[in-house]
């Protein structure tokens, strides 16, 4: 019993360790997920966390890039930031280590499910995890990991005051909704000799409610997995092009990692025409992750279980099917994020 006890806690400390060490930053738990996926593909989620994940690095840039800095001051930048970068990490921090634990359970063919309680994981987790050992019902573990980790990051972010007063109530978090730039894309090649990539995707509305953010994400989730042939399409490419944070990344005809060094007009002129830039004008600078932001030292995750009503049990059960958004979509709301800051800056 002894060295039992002996061996959990090492184990435990040992997934803590590792946890830690890949959520260094973004782009570091961007690429554990998706090599956690491309091990364990039982394991949606990891997927579908790979992806947002490229989604708010993109956003994080974004707060550096071409556009958000005409709208927003040096302070809403940084908190914005920070909303972004919490949230990230603290999905990370529950989640990955669950996804540990369970590699090591299909390791060895043991049900170490008492072991998420010591990891900090929420009590409603357990029994969808031994579920998930016995049955291998990918769904219902992909629902019931989508709506722990907004709950979980509810109470430890979209609930604290800071967020509440610096972010969502503050106007440039209106302007970004009203701009556009709240999307979640999933790139992919629709024909191999497509000489561009296609996006699917959803727009993210009112996000301080938790039950929009499932729906988000139930809603995203159906979109990576409907189609056979898309899923592969996604998987091809996000094992081909790392994640640097730059939405260049997916769509280099119109972003660039690289600052054009012209001076900033004081009246923004649009340069997307179509699907592409106008002639002779530079494309937009979308930086990368590691070019603009540090790594965040962070405080632990406080907070209390969430769980407290088996309501949240009804969610495992149901689909979403949320508006969603294509290529074509995708472009004209760029082409309305150029003339919403034309319109803007010429008021300024």
């Amino acid at each position: 019993m002894s060295s039992l006890i002996t061996h959990d806690m090492s184990l435990v400390a040992d997934i803590r360790r590792r946890t830690a060490a890949a959520n260094r930053n973004n782009v570091s738990r961007t690429a554990a997920y998706l090599a956690f996926y491309r091990e364990h593909p039982e394991v949606h989620w990891a997927l579908l966390a790979h992806l947002v994940s490229r989604n708010s690095g993109w956003s994080m840039t974004d707060l550096r890039g071409e556009w958000l800095p005409r709208l927003m001051d040096e302070q809403d930048i940084r908190a914005f930031f920070w909303f972004l970068e919490r949230s990230n990490w603290l999905i990370f921090h529950d989640a990955y280590a669950q996804l540990l634990l369970f590699a090591e359970m299909k390791r060895t063919g043991t049900d170490l499910t008492p072991l998420l309680a010591r990891l900090g994981v929420s009590r409603f987790m357990q029994p969808v995890w031994r579920e998930f050992l016995a049955e291998q019902d990918s769904v219902r573990l992909t629902r019931a990991l989508i709506v722990n980790e907004q709950q979980y990051i509810e109470q430890r972010v979209v609930r604290k005051p800071f967020a509440r007063e610096q972010v969502f109530a503050n106007l440039a978090f209106l302007a970004q909704s009203v701009l556009s730039l709240n999307q979640v894309l999933l790139p992919y090649k629709a024909h191999p000799a497509d000489r561009r990539l296609s996006v699917v995707g959803i727009a993210v509305h009112n996000f301080p409610s938790v039950r929009q953010r499932i729906s988000v994400g139930k809603t995203l989730y159906r979109l990576l997995f409907a189609d056979a042939r898309r899923h592969e399409a996604i998987v091809r490419w996000a094992a081909r092009i790392p994640h640097t944070g730059s939405r260049s990344d997916y769509w280099p005809h119109l972003f660039s990692p690289k600052p054009h060094g012209e001076a900033a007009e004081n009246v923004y002129r649009p340069r997307i025409d179509g699907a592409d830039l106008q002639p002779g004008r530079p494309k937009l600078y979308s930086p990368a992750l590691s070019a603009v932001w540090p790594d965040v030292e962070h405080a632990p995750a406080d907070g209390v279980d969430w769980y407290r009503d088996e309501k949240w049990q009804e969610a495992l059960e149901d689909e979403e099917d949320l508006p969603t958004l294509d290529s074509e979509a995708y472009l004209r709301s760029l082409r309305l994020v150029e003339e919403g800051l034309e319109w803007i800056t010429a008021l300024t």
